[in-house]
């Protein structure tokens, strides 16, 4: 799994960045996304990040990708339920 957090100043850049996110991950929390791990996505979201955003950021601008695995994590409230596997009778 990826975490990916981002801290862009620019309204506008900040936006279409996470617009651009959303069509791979689930959003967390405003700026931190979760996808499920992919090679080929994170791949394809790195190669859009340094062809397409990373010319318009500015120097205080961040984005950081965390690669994680799900048997290191602990997660509490509403986060433990979502890799929680559905049952329909």
């Amino acid at each position: 799994m990826l975490i990916v957090s981002y801290d862009i100043s620019d309204d506008k850049l900040r936006g279409k960045f996470a617009k651009f996110l959303m069509s791979y991950a689930i959003r967390l929390q405003y700026s931190v996304y979760e996808i499920k791990n992919s090679e080929r996505i994170l791949s394809i979201i790195t190669t859009e990040i340094e062809h397409r955003f990373q010319k318009d950021f500015s120097g205080a601008d961040s984005i950081i990708i965390f690669n994680t695995k799900e048997k290191d994590q602990i997660r509490y409230g509403n986060a433990k339920h979502q890799n929680a596997d559905l049952l329909i009778l």
